[in-house]
């Protein structure tokens, strides 16, 4: 699809919003604020290179990241919840601003772009990319999700990002609902993820250890919620298969509003393990863990 189609698609998007499941239909240019509480023009929260994340997303030199403020899920545990919930310490920048930021990190050696927490402001970023690529932006695009995703926004980014990073948080509808406001979210993930990976499929990695195209689920263990972490892997075991990269995360920690007795505390070494040795019992073989210090398995 052509960027001017792609475009087109995203041309009233702020004036009735539907960008996430949320549909909140709300005018974010006449400064209605839905869920996500974020107007029409971008804001973020810093940009810079990021050597946390994944081996063969930060790589050697980093990994270009942006992060956006506001967010449609309302996790009670965030733990960027100053800038996803509180906007906190955030400033506004225009299309053409954004683009400069891509180009900049792109020139400082960034690996990629990692676009954090973006969906709310989709119409801008894709404008934003079409322009740096127009003045020499070559580095993939991360798109750095929750997981809560519009298959019909997705199918409009195809052709501009290159590699997805979503979270898959809940298989469990009733944690969903009490942690992150969004029963629905099993179901909306699944979905969401199946249709990146029809279009980028396994994580493609260069001769240097460097991600280039693919889908890297992301899987963050809660507190006390170990069964829903297995029913994560098995949806997608069953909807994607076992070949997809997976990062089995145990850096839980209670913040903002986890007061609940079930998550106000770190996930427990025997929690973790349990976990990751279903992800193994379940024929996954390759991703990131650290199960003992290990980072990939």
């Amino acid at each position: 699809m052509t960027g001017a189609k792609i475009l087109d698609y995203f041309e009233d998007a702020y004036k009735k919003c539907r960008l996430c499941p949320r549909n909140c239909g709300i005018n974010r240019e006449a400064g209605e604020l839905g869920v996500c509480e974020a107007t029409a023009t971008v804001t973020i929260a810093s940009y810079n290179l990021h050597f946390g994340e994944e081996p063969p997303i930060s790589g050697t030199r980093g990994s270009g990241t942006i992060f956006f403020g506001n967010c449609s899920l309302r996790c009670v545990f965030c733990q960027n919840y100053p800038i996803s919930q509180l906007h906190k310490a955030l400033r506004e920048v225009s299309r053409e601003e954004l683009a400069d930021l891509m180009l900049n990190l792109q020139q400082r050696g960034a690996h990629n772009i990692n676009l954090v927490t973006p969906t709310h402001y989709a119409p801008s970023i894709v404008e934003s990319v079409l322009t740096a690529r127009k003045r020499g932006l070559s580095i993939p695009i991360a798109y750095n999700t929750s997981g809560y995703e519009k298959v019909e926004v997705l199918k409009m980014l195809e052709d501009i990002v290159d590699i997805y990073m979503p979270d898959f948080k809940y298989s469990d509808e009733t944690a969903a609902l009490k942690y992150s406001g969004a029963k629905d979210y099993p179901s909306i993930a699944a979905d969401a993820i199946k249709e990146m990976y029809r279009q980028k499929g396994d994580l493609q990695i260069d001769e240097d250890g460097i991600a280039k195209k693919g889908v890297l689920i992301r899987h963050l263990i809660l507190p006390g919620l170990t069964e829903n972490s297995m029913g994560v892997l098995n949806t997608i075991k069953e909807q994607i298969g076992t070949g997809v990269h997976i990062s089995l995360m145990n850096q839980y920690f209670p913040a903002y509003k986890a007061f609940d007795e079930q998550i106000n505390r770190i996930v427990t070494e025997q929690e973790y393990k349990k976990v990751y040795e279903y992800l193994l019992k379940s024929g996954f073989s390759r991703g990131y863990a650290q199960e003992e210090g290990i980072d990939d398995y």
